[in-house]
């Protein structure tokens, strides 16, 4: 993963609206839910939901299957575990390192 798509997802997910829509099918789980169910658990207008989603997809954080005429929406876990990832792979690199300064309470800033 680079900057960019990092930045990107973090964007997206940075709306309280789309946070809630995604922590909702990061709950679900695998089988996600359908359109109608999320919008009732998070209580917003289906052109609102619609909309959010649609930028959710983009970003590949969530993915959707159309069963008949149910829409399934639900969290892509590898995306999330890439991101995360991101986040997360250099925790601590520069701890100790004398070229990286000290913040007042003694850990690296």
């Amino acid at each position: 993963m680079n900057v960019e798509i990092a930045a990107q997802q973090l964007e997206a997910l940075g709306n309280p609206t789309r946070l809630r829509i995604y922590r909702a099918l990061v709950r679900a789980g695998r089988e996600g839910l359908p359109v109608g169910t999320l919008q009732a658990r998070v209580g917003i207008a289906a052109s609102t939901l619609s909309h959010h989603l649609r930028r959710l997809v983009e970003r590949g954080l969530v993915t959707q299957e159309r069963r008949a005429t149910t829409l399934i929406c639900r969290a892509h876990y590898p995306t999330m575990a890439a991101l995360i990832g991101y986040l997360a792979d250099e925790c601590c690199a520069d701890e100790g390192d004398p070229a990286v300064p000290a913040c007042s309470d003694g850990t690296n800033c």
